[in-house]
């Protein structure tokens, strides 16, 4: 959000004859406020009563762990599951975002956003000695870059003035337009105003996923990147173990982001605590680790989270412009005290070979000093094109299920979807793989087998099944409406309904009933003259 300009539509409040804002009759008050955030929190510091949101893990995840020595402002999120039997606020008002928007930046439906900014400054006239408090904004939506510049203009002021500012900023928000794929929005927030456009509509580009700081994320494990890459397609367990929450927080979104346009299904947590609510589920001895990323700071977890498969230990981020010694992954029996080096602890054997190619661009890059911005663009570029050469093949399968239009008939019921079959897919990679726009050599059918058994592929095929089945129903409810306009001989009845014989199976008014996105102005109802139901204002717009 943000990051993502071009020719678009610019939205903002309209305004009435007599200056006051026009307001939309179905919306309530903190409507608006609800779409973008589900609640804003502060937490303080109090020395005889701990943080001082006590009833959930928020206030545990908004402050740093008591050894990354955080002093200033300091910014980072958290990720935490939405409580069960609970719906989130306003959400039919996003529904036609989430249809829009790209898989990576949709809502997350089980899970909330912290967006924390953290102020530790010096102050004796407090018995602790430091004056410690966070502004937390609760979220479902995963614009960090956004959140975090809405922090920046926030927080400070809150800091200085307290409450009377942040209620000024929430009745701001609640006069924001709710977000738009594609769409710049002018969104005025404390005396300024933000101008930002939502990301494209579902469209496969680098710049559709948050604009992280890649290369500084990476720096410290920079040449195993396309290990990483496959660890994250793969949905392993992985743990990120970090200096601090801001440093622990961007290498997770980082690796969770570069498998964008695909969207990471399991769960991960970009700043993880010994008080987090699944602390005993995720670090049991008594059954693998799940497929998780995590990102921690507290040294106790060097010991706890020992028996991880795959572990990353990065020192204090370099820029991105500074050079960096090549080091080989370690094995596991090596992380064994709390000052282990930085570097990448796996017994993972890749299975694609080493691209030797993106290292001695970026090695170039440093060397000719070439802008981080620009660093950042090729090393998103590489994994965008690495996806894609993965994904397409398996596109290219999945729509050869797809039942030919020759097949949809208005007089049965819609055709089903034929089933994905493991080995007739991997029959086609032989001619149509990854080949065709990778030069990367290896083992990509173990890569593909390895795949089809991970969250990741399970959510990608359920996303794109529900698609195709919403297209299928789409199809059939066309061919019903081409139906009725070919058959002449079928007149109106005398009320002026289209009449279909019963013929047209049940499954068909159940469709109809539903009312999908590509079918406007129906009415339905029984009309048993002549043995006909009808409809009446039956329109059907192709798809």
């Amino acid at each position: 959000m943000g990051e993502f300009m071009e020719n678009s539509e610019e939205i903002t409040l309209t305004v009435g004859p007599g200056g006051e804002e026009d307001t939309d009759p179905l919306l309530l008050p903190w409507d608006r406020f609800s779409a973008w955030l589900h609640c804003i929190c502060v937490v303080g510091f109090d020395l005889e009563l701990g943080q001082a949101v006590e009833k959930t893990s928020i206030c545990y995840l908004s402050f740093p762990d008591s050894n990354s020595g955080c002093l200033g402002d300091t910014q980072f999120c958290f990720r935490f599951r939405q409580a069960s039997g609970r719906k989130s606020s306003l959400g039919c008002f996003l529904d036609q975002f989430d249809r829009d928007a790209p898989v990576c930046l949709k809502r997350d439906q089980g899970h909330y956003y912290g967006y924390v900014y953290f102020r530790q400054v010096r102050d004796k006239s407090l018995k602790r000695g430091y004056f410690q408090k966070s502004l937390v904004l609760i979220s479902k939506l995963p614009y960090v870059t956004f959140f975090h510049s809405l922090l920046k203009l926030v927080a400070p002021e809150y800091f200085e003035k307290q409450e009377p500012c942040l209620e000024a900023a929430c009745n701001d928000i609640d006069r924001w337009p709710t977000p738009h794929p594609g769409k710049i929005l002018v969104l005025p927030i404390m005396g300024t105003v933000m101008k930002v456009q939502g990301p494209p509509r579902r469209k496969w580009r680098a710049d559709t996923v948050p604009s992280l700081p890649l290369c500084r994320c990476f720096h410290p494990v920079f040449f195993h990147i396309q290990m990483l890459w496959e660890l994250v397609l793969l949905g392993e367990a992985l743990v990120v173990m970090a200096p601090s929450p801001a440093e622990s927080s961007d290498t997770v979104l980082a690796l969770v982001s570069c498998i964008s346009p695909l969207r990471y299904c399991s769960d991960f947590r970009p700043y993880f605590t010994i008080h987090d609510n699944e602390f005993k589920e995720y670090t049991t001895r008594t059954q693998a680790p799940p497929s998780v990323i995590l990102g921690v700071t507290n040294p106790f977890f060097a010991k706890t989270l020992q028996h991880w498969p795959h572990i990353i230990r990065i020192g204090d981020m370099k820029q991105a412009g500074e050079t960096v010694k090549q080091m080989k992954v370690k094995k596991l029996k090596n992380l064994k005290t709390l000052d282990s080096k930085p570097g990448v602890y796996s017994a993972y054997k890749p299975f694609l070979n080493k691209d030797e190619d993106i290292i001695k661009q970026l090695q170039k890059g440093v060397q000719q000093k070439r802008p981080s911005a620009a660093q950042n663009a090729i090393l998103r570029r590489y994994f965008l094109e690495l996806t894609q050469s993965f994904i397409i093949p398996l596109e290219r399968y999945v729509a050869s299920l797809m039942p030919l239009q020759k097949n949809i008939s208005p007089w049965k019921s819609p055709p089903q979807l034929r089933p994905f079959l493991q080995e007739d897919f991997m029959k086609t990679l032989e001619k149509a793989g990854p080949q065709l726009t990778s030069p990367l050599k290896g083992d990509w059918m173990g890569l593909y087998r390895q795949f089809l058994r991970c969250p990741n592929f399970d959510g990608w095929f359920r996303n794109r099944r529900r698609e195709m089945m919403k297209k299928l129903e789409a199809l059939h409810l066309e061919a019903v409406c081409e139906e009725v306009s070919n058959d002449e001989s079928r007149g109106p009845s005398p009320r002026g309904c289209l009449q279909l014989p019963w013929g047209i199976p049940d499954s068909t008014w159940i469709l109809l009933e539903r009312l999908p996105c590509s079918v406007r102005q129906v009415t339905l109802y029984p009309h048993y003259s002549r043995g006909c139901k009808a409809i009446t204002h039956f329109s059907c717009n192709r798809l």
